[in-house]
This record gives C-alpha cells, sequence and structure tokens, in this order.
C-alpha cells in the first residue's frame, strides 16, 4: 500500500492563516485635510477613523502611534525634568552612581522630545555635564569624556562653573576643548524649501537656512522651524568632508498631530495636498492613504469627503462624499462611506460618488452636483496618477492612437517619397536605355551587354518603385484612419490623393488638424 501522509494540525492551521493574510484589508492611514485648527473638521474626521477602527477586518494606523513616529512628545514638562535632574544629582552626591545613570539616561530620553530652543538645550546639556561627573567617580573615564563632548562639540567655549566643579574635572574639561580644537571638521550644509529656517541641533539654536557648519563627526538631533512649521525630528550623522542637508519644510511643516492627524491645505491646491499624503503614507510604511475634509462650495450644502489614494501608484482608488449639518456627522452616512471607501460598493443612497465624468459633486463648477446629488453616482472610470497635470483614463489610449497615427503617416510620406527619388534615378536608366536604343538601329539586342544592364537596372527600380507607391499609399491611409478614430470630438474631413503615372508619382494630404 502506497503511504499517503495525512497534514498536521499545525500544517493546516498554517494554510489557513496564509489564506486569511491573502484576504487581509491594506494598511490604512487616515489623515484630514484643511484648517487643521477647524474643530469641526478634527471632530467628523474622528469621528470617520472610529467608524473606519471598529470594523475588525481593518487595519488602521492608531492616531497615538501617528504621533509618536512623526512627532514624539514628552510625557513630563521643563519642570518635571528639572527636577528629576536635581534629583539624579543628589543621588550622585550620596554615592548612589548606578541609580543617578537610570535617572540621567531616562530624563535624556524625554528631554530629546522637548520642543527645541533654549530651555531644551539648558537641560541637555545639565543632563550630560552630570552624566561626565558620574562616571568619572565610577572610574568610567571614556565615558565621562563622551557625555562632555555631547556639550563641547556645539558650544565650544562652554565655561564650567568652578564652584560646582572640582579643578581636577575643569582641567580634564579643558583638555577635552583643546583635543577637540584640533580635530578634523565635517562640513554641514543644511537647506530647506522655506528660506530662513530656524535650525537647532540638539534643540540648540546654531542659525538660520541655508546655513552651513564645521562640526566634529557624529550623530546630532535635527530640527528646522519656520514659523508655524516644523520638520520631522531626525538624527543626522556628520561624516565625510561634507554633509548635506536638504529639508522639505513645506510638506513636513504641513503636517500635524493634534488634535487629529493633518494636513494643512488652505490654499486649494489639492494636487500637492495628494502629493503630500502619499508621501506620508509611504514614510508611515502603509499601502493605502484616506484624505477625509470637509467641502464648503460657495453655494449649495456643505460635504464631508473622503479619497483613497494608493501609496505605491501615487493614485486615487475612490473618492465619496455625503452632506453634512452642525458638528457632528451623522452615524448612518459615515457608516456607508466606510463601506464605499473599503469596498467601492455603497448600501445607502447617503453616500455620493464621483460621476461618470469623474466630477465631485461638492465641486462648484456648473452641472457638476446636479449629476452626482441623486445619490447614484458611480467609481471613478480610471485612477487618475498625482502629477502637475491629471489626465483621465480614457485618453491614455486616444492619446496612443494619435502618436501612432502621426507615425504612419510619416512612414507613408517617406516611402512615397523615396518612390519619387527611385523615380529620377529609373529616367537616367531609361535615357541610357533609348541611347543604346538608336546605337543599335532603332532595336535592342541581347548581345548589348550595356543595354542587357540597363534594361535589368530599370525592371529592378520600377518594382522598387511599385512596392514604395503602394506601402506609401497603405500606410498613410491608415495613418489617416488612426487619427480619426484618435479624435475625442466629431472627426475633421480629410481628404487624401496618391496619383503615379509614367512621369512620376503624388501625393496630397487636406484637413483640419
Amino acid at each position: 500500500m502506497p503511504f499517503r501522509p495525512k497534514p498536521s494540525a499545525f500544517a493546516l492551521l498554517l494554510c489557513l492563516l496564509c489564506a486569511t493574510a491573502s484576504r487581509a484589508a491594506p494598511h490604512r492611514l487616515v489623515i484630514s485635510s484643511g484648517d487643521c485648527r477647524d474643530a469641526e473638521l478634527s471632530g467628523q474626521s474622528k469621528a470617520f477613523y472610529d467608524a473606519l477602527r471598529a470594523r475588525p477586518e481593518q487595519r488602521v494606523l492608531g492616531a497615538p502611534e501617528f504621533a509618536e513616529r512623526l512627532f514624539p512628545d514628552s510625557s513630563r514638562s521643563f519642570e518635571d525634568l528639572q527636577r528629576q535632574l536635581e534629583a539624579a544629582q543628589d543621588q550622585f552626591y550620596e554615592g548612589r552612581n548606578a541609580r543617578a545613570t537610570q535617572l540621567l539616561d531616562d530624563a535624556l530620553r524625554d528631554i530629546r522630545r522637548l520642543p527645541p530652543g533654549e530651555p531644551r538645550w539648558k537641560l541637555f546639556a545639565h543632563a550630560q555635564l552630570l552624566h561626565g561627573l558620574n562616571h568619572r567617580a565610577m572610574g568610567k573615564t571614556k565615558d565621562s569624556d563622551a557625555a562632555f563632548l555631547q556639550v563641547l562639540r556645539l558650544q565650544p567655549k562652554y565655561q564650567l562653573d568652578p564652584d560646582q566643579y572640582a579643578p581636577s574635572i575643569r582641567q580634564a574639561f579643558e583638555k577635552l576643548r583643546r583635543d577637540l580644537a584640533r580635530t578634523p571638521k565635517v562640513k554641514l550644509s543644511l537647506k530647506s524649501t522655506l528660506p530662513a529656517a530656524d535650525v537647532y541641533l540638539e534643540g540648540l539654536s546654531v542659525g538660520q537656512t541655508p546655513l552651513t557648519l564645521e562640526l566634529p563627526a557624529g550623530a546630532y538631533e535635527l530640527a528646522m522651524v519656520k514659523g508655524d512649521a516644523v520638520s520631522f525630528p531626525r538624527q543626522v550623522q556628520a561624516q565625510g568632508a561634507d554633509t548635506p542637508l536638504l529639508v522639505d519644510l513645506a510638506y513636513e511643516g504641513s503636517v500635524t498631530a493634534a488634535p487629529f492627524p493633518c494636513l494643512s491645505a488652505t490654499d486649494g491646491n489639492e494636487e500637492r495636498t495628494w502629493s503630500h499624503a502619499v508621501r506620508l503614507g509611504g514614510t508611515l510604511g502603509v499601502e493605502e492613504v484616506i484624505v477625509v475634509r470637509l467641502e464648503r462650495p460657495s453655494s449649495g450644502p456643505k460635504w464631508f469627503a473622503a479619497t483613497v489614494l494608493n501609496v505605491d501608484g501615487g493614485q486615487k482608488l475612490r473618492e465619496g462624499g455625503f452632506k453634512t449639518q452642525g458638528l457632528d456627522a451623522p452615524g448612518e452616512a459615515l457608516s456607508a462611506l466606510v463601506d464605499f471607501v473599503t469596498t467601492g460598493r455603497s448600501p445607502s443612497n447617503l453616500v455620493v460618488m464621483n460621476n461618470a465624468n469623474g466630477k465631485a459633486p461638492w465641486d462648484a463648477s456648473g452641472a457638476r452636483g446636479s449629476a452626482a446629488s441623486s445619490g447614484t453616482g458611480a467609481d471613478l472610470t480610471a485612477p487618475n496618477l498625482l502629477s502637475e497635470e491629471v489626465s483621465s483614463g480614457a485618453d491614455a489610449p486616444r492619446t496612443g492612437l494619435r502618436t501612432a497615427s502621426y507615425v504612419a503617416v510619416g512612414a507613408g510620406v517617406a516611402a512615397l517619397g523615396g518612390a519619387g527619388v527611385v523615380r529620377l534615378l529609373a529616367q537616367k536608366d531609361l535615357n541610357g536605355l533609348e541611347d543604346r536604343r538608336a546605337a543599335n538601329g532603332g532595336q535592342l539586342v541581347n548581345t548589348d551587354a550595356r543595354a542587357v544592364a540597363l534594361r535589368d537596372s530599370l525592371v529592378g527600380k520600377s518594382h522598387l518603385m511599385t512596392g514604395l507607391l503602394v506601402g506609401g499609399g497603405a500606410a498613410v491611409v491608415t495613418g489617416a484612419v488612426l487619427f480619426l478614430m484618435s479624435s475625442p470630438a466629431k472627426p475633421a474631413p480629410v481628404t487624401l490623393g496618391v496619383t503615379a503615372d509614367e512621369t512620376g508619382a503624388a501625393a496630397s494630404v487636406s484637413g483640419s488638424f
């Protein structure tokens, strides 16, 4: 009997998990767009986010995780951290060095999350100097020097208070200062898309963009600020001869985390908003971004709209919305909109999708609203790529046919021109053959090698000219047909003419293009 192994329970479970994973919903991010200080926008965006997360099969990036990854905030105030540093100092003086180290490391983690500025830098420098003292008391000279250098590399002229630091510590600090002055520096070149942005390293203000600094090699916590625009915090590795860095502060500064993840968009530039949303999705590693917003047309009702964007391809997948009044969105309409953005179908006539022309009812331009306000719209006919000029999916085939028509007509005209050239060359052979006929008494004889060669050459050119005329004419006709097929409006009248006789050939194309 052949052996037939039975699948184990583990294998069946693994297959089930794989099948489930293959049908898993895409990882999504919900972000609002508009005036990020608008309480109504934040409230309805949060309601949509909650309705989406309530679906057990959905994978949505949480608002707290969004804030933690882009704008990590300290859980403690400046005053709380100052008190913790004082407690660490007390532990150091009492000889509890391990406990002091623990308190200092814990405080530094939160200090790096504080807003950049002089208060943060003072806390940072205080914590590092305490670290240097504590490590030296433990006999860890290298760790102590490394902590002191965290201050000196950004403020080479920093002076220790003689009332708080022993002479031996001040001597070691001065030696580090001299050694650091002789250390080769790295050029850090900083630019931002918003000019004259304030640059902070470890919270210390070091100038405005464009800015070039010469610093010791190493890692630095960098932030840029221009008015209300704040960059994502990042660690910069200064290394090599030159480290250039361009920060897109116009993009990063448009993102906020509170009171709800939001893209500031008050100028009405929809394409830039979609582009920023796709970049943000790529930064956070999600597959789809759902941009929700309040549309307030100059006339007509207010709409709560949602647009689904694919991060990998930069495509707009679908868009829908519903009429809303007041500060709170209707629960039934929110649920229907969640169904639409996740499945492409809406079980309720409360949600209105883009109509067949890809136009949303909240776009106040002529009859846009009337076609879709009936609640029986359809999904987008084709995805729209995020670019400076957005074209509908139906235009792509027409553009291809139009290009093919130009190529075909061009090839046909070239072939007909070639036929004319061949005709001119054949005339020379024909004249030579007539001369041989006259030399032989008005007859062509097979013994005349020159006459035979001219006759064979003339026959070959005749065949070539015929082929070029037929092929060129067919190519021109094909090109004209393709052009008519590619025309989006009523075809323009086109007249094609091809003539050929014993004296030559001609082709003409007339019409409106």
